[in-house]
């Protein structure tokens, strides 16, 4: 007898043992600590009870408040992401439920909610503090709502499910507004197939709007965040209506793109690249080209660059999550056929669970390694770095979504460093940012209530200040950019120099006269940071905080190289500026056998510039060797770089040079 699709029995307590399953792989991996992206903000807002970057969160912000203060155990980031993995358990529940109901194929569940769940994409962003758990469980939860509305047969019960489901629509949007383009898929099905069995009328749409509305009441959590101004880490005023929709809209990212002035890709390398990624890519459906085509359009980051991959590669788990329902219906189909054609031969329902058995077990054995983040403290170590690195009482200019998130987390939820004050450069753009933090930030003063490199009053009456006027009203307090400046305003350099600090900046008064030794000797350490280089996914934040710790061992000594190749000084000092960059270079090339392949372009120019400068007391033969050695270990591995064929001119040069030095010592 065939398999009647929902009709076994143990059907739920099954979901729930295979979310148990799965929440006990997402536990065993956890990160300990803050992971990169926006976790380090999502974390900062819930346990502030702050607003979070447009549109603000607000279930994902409550759920994850409520768990940093039931919980007793772990830091405040490990339990945000435990709260993920179990909501991605939970979605992997519901995946399984809706192919079932669908089915009746337990493996045909299996398959989708295993797949799915262990897919390196999908595992990856499940055991970290992100809203994308919470997107998965809703996709889920809408699916099966649809599945079940499809399977009632009564008028009474397609109304309540129908009512649930405006509910959960609803509230679905108080998370991730992708979501949004499968609510407009299924809420016009549904008021069709009402309308169509004729139980569709004015009064009853009106029901379903309310329950709809009723789901989006977690917003008023927002107006209440701003309107009490308690949380030191906030983004956005929503107490006035126009402040609510800005932050709602998304309007200062842009309401339909993933982030705020970048050139994105064009659709069709969007598109490959999913291609790419996806062996399922023939099971996509209208659901799924919906979604990708629209995503497609509108996502404005550059995936040619590792990290905007990976930014953008995370929104694929919701079309995922319809492929992977796809796939368990698929191999519930093929075997219903085979068991049409071969009359119920019980070796077909061994082959369907061993299908499902061996795809779910390769993918775990696949991506465990690649998804295990359980000793992971890389961000967490390099926002501490940043943070010990500073002078009691500084102020640090964010600038940055890496130094910006994981030294808010440390800094608030942590309490690591008190005594620093952390400024959001971007945030300080914002009309909203002073009126409302400023009284969180003590100690530091404002000469104006917006920042804006022309110093003014705008028309609504906005008084406006520049960096220079900040810095100079605030000279008391040193002052450090991390990482970088904002290059819109430039008023700084009237009176401040930036001098190597690590990854960051410091900001120093141009009287004060710049010392190459005793700056190489405080900066020569400033870090403990013993990751081995290159070790991380390119698309990930901890290749980003590696790259910048490693960058940072280098950066004094190619601040003072600067200084000799542009500063208008005498001989005798660009000499000595020459050769403290060469030591500098020199020390830092030999202490380190793996490291940033640029070190051996900076190294080499360095060699030749002391070859030039003709000094007694460094051998010509060992300057020119280090230079074409290391222009050519950089050639080999930077064959992107536009100057490589320069180069390797100049080496053969560098090697005529180097033979006729040889030849002339021998003779």
């Amino acid at each position: 007898m065939g398999r009647q699709p929902g009709s076994r029995p143990g059907a739920a307590g099954f979901a729930g043992a295979l979310g148990a399953a799965v929440a006990a792989a997402y536990a065993a991996t956890l990160p300990p600590s803050v992971p990169g992206g926006d976790s380090g903000e999502l974390i900062t807002a819930a346990y502030e009870l702050g607003v979070a970057h447009p549109p603000g969160y607000p279930l994902f912000t409550l759920l994850a408040r409520l768990v940093i203060g039931l919980l007793p155990f772990g830091s405040i980031a490990y339990r945000v992401n435990l709260l993920c993995s179990l909501l991605g358990a939970a979605a992997a529940s519901l995946l399984y439920y809706t192919v079932f109901r669908l089915s009746g194929s337990y493996a045909g569940g299996i398959l989708a909610a295993g797949v799915f769940s262990f897919s390196r994409l999908t595992w990856q962003w499940s055991i970290a503090a992100e809203v994308f758990s919470l997107n998965n469980l809703f996709v889920g939860l809408l699916m099966l709502l649809a599945v079940r509305f499809e399977e009632a047969t009564t008028a009474k019960e397609r109304s309540e499910i129908s009512k649930v489901g405006a509910f959960c629509c609803g509230l679905s949007l108080c998370n991730q507004h992708t979501i949004t383009l499968y609510v407009l898929c299924i809420v016009p099905w549904v008021l069709f197939q009402l309308f169509k069995g004729k139980e569709l009328s004015l009064g009853y749409l009106l029901k379903l709007g309310l329950c709809f509305l009723a789901g989006l009441l977690p917003y008023l959590y927002l107006p209440a965040s701003s309107y009490l101004n308690q949380a030191r880490w906030t983004w956005g005023d929503q107490m006035t209506f126009q402040g609510f929709l800005t932050h709602f809209l998304r309007e200062e990212y842009g309401t339909f793109s993933l982030a705020k002035s970048e050139t994105g890709s064009s659709m069709k390398e969007m598109l490959l690249a999913k291609q790419e990624k996806s062996s399922l890519i023939w099971l996509f459906t209208a659901m799924f080209c919906i979604y990708s085509l629209f995503f497609a359009w509108r996502a404005n980051l550059n995936i040619t660059k590792p990290l905007f991959m990976g930014v953008v590669e995370r929104f694929w788990m919701q079309s995922n999550a319809v492929v992977a329902v796809l796939a368990g219906l698929g191999l519930a189909s093929l075997i219903s056929v085979g068991n049409r054609v071969l009359e119920n031969n019980p070796l077909l329902y061994c082959l369907e669970w061993l299908s499902a058995a061996a795809l779910v077990a390769s993918q775990i054995y696949t991506n465990y390694s690649i998804c295990d983040q359980s000793s992971n403290y890389v961000v967490d170590k390099f926002g501490r770095n940043l943070l010990s690195s500073m002078p009691p009482d500084a102020i640090i200019l964010l600038r940055g979504d890496l130094p910006g998130n994981s030294l808010r987390y440390l800094h608030y939820c942590e309490g690591v460093r008190p005594d620093v004050t952390l400024v959001d450069q971007e945030m300080m753009t914002y009309k909203w940012y002073l009126p409302k933090m400023a009284k969180h930030l003590p100690g530091i003063s404002f000469p104006g209530r917006q920042w804006n490199p022309v110093e003014g009053i705008l028309p609504d009456g906005t008084l406006t200040f520049n960096l220079h006027h900040f810095l100079k009203v605030n000279k008391n307090r040193e002052a450090f950019a991390c990482i970088g400046l904002n290059e819109g305003d430039s008023t700084w350099r009237k009176s401040y120099s930036l001098w190597p600090w690590g990854s960051c900046d410091k900001l120093v008064p141009s009287g004060i006269v710049f010392n190459p030794g005793e700056w190489i000797g405080l900066t020569r350490h400033i870090y403990n940071w013993t990751e081995d280089y290159g070790r991380f996914d390119p698309t990930s934040w901890d290749a980003v905080a590696d790259e910048e710790m490693w960058q940072a061992r280098m950066k004094t000594a190619f601040f003072i190289f600067d200084l000799a190749e542009t500063a208008t000084v005498s001989a005798d000092i660009k000499s000595q500026l020459y050769t403290f960059a060469y030591d500098s270079y020199k020390e830092i090339i030999h202490s380190h056998k793996n490291h940033p392949v640029n070190w051996h372009k900076n190294y080499a120019i360095a060699c030749e510039r002391m070859l030039r400068l003709h000094k007694a007391d460094v051998d010509p033969e060992v300057l020119l060797s280090e230079t074409v050695k290391h222009f050519l270990l950089y050639t080999e591995k930077a064959e992107d770089d536009p100057q490589r064929a320069d180069i390797l001119q100049a080496v053969k040069h560098l090697n005529r040079e180097l033979q006729g030095l040889r030849k002339v010592k021998q003779m």
